[in-house]
């Protein structure tokens, strides 16, 4: 298996934690979002991820026909490994169960996540002559209108985890999103269970060694 990433992205963040939580061994290949107009720009990366993303997962003993299988969007690439590699489960059994991990994990992925990434903060800053301070109170609007949310949410389902006592796709993504919450000081104290789940998950050495700041590519 082969994931293309970039060291502080959300997404990659996410796929290298399932990774690390499942026990697999992928080869990291780094895609620098910010270099020299961005690698996720060139040709031969945007050939295998047409959306110009991190990540990108390729793996090559898939059973597909064309020799290797290649996938983007991270929840994709996580509920395949989960699905192929069903040990270590990130999704429970019940089907109401699921659903509302997959719901929490989604108002972090679907909906916070994409209104912050680096694209959108370029597009505000380098299209629309957002200065840092405004650029900073859109993010920072934005994660508390997602959390706010969210910890609604957690009160009713959350144990040491965002889902009872096992970690699930919305830890997967819960994590990264405080990381990045982390780098752009927005004040958490509000959100009692985020903070808490979020510090439990660091516990964990899947978590610890998917952090940003451990990867080979990380400055």
């Amino acid at each position: 298996m082969k994931l293309y990433g970039y060291w502080r992205s959300s997404a990659a963040y996410r796929v290298r934690i399932a990774l690390n939580y499942k026990g697999l061994e992928a080869e990291q290949v780094s895609v620098h979002l910010v270099k020299e107009g961005g690698e996720q720009h060139k040709a031969d990366y945007a050939k295998l991820n047409p959306q110009e993303l991190v990540p990108a997962f390729i793996d090559t003993d898939s059973g597909d026909t064309s020799g290797e299988f290649v996938l983007s969007q991270s929840l994709a690439i996580i509920e395949y490994l989960d699905e192929k590699y069903p040990e270590m489960a990130l999704l429970p059994q019940n089907m109401q169960q699921r659903a509302i991990v997959r719901s929490m994990a989604m108002s972090i992925a679907c909906e916070m996540h994409p209104l912050n990434n680096l694209k959108v903060l370029q597009y505000l800053a380098k299209e629309l002559n957002v200065d840092d301070d405004a650029k900073s109170s859109w993010y920072h609007h934005w994660i508390h209108e997602g959390f706010g949310a969210l910890e609604k949410q957690l009160e009713a389902h959350a144990g040491q985890f965002c889902f009872g006592d096992s970690v699930t796709l919305a830890d997967l993504c819960l994590v990264p999103q405080v990381y990045n919450a982390n780098r752009f000081k927005v004040d958490l104290q509000s959100y009692s269970n985020i903070v808490r789940i979020t510090h439990n998950c660091n516990q964990l050495g899947a978590f610890v060694d998917a952090m940003p700041e451990h990867q080979d590519d990380a400055t």
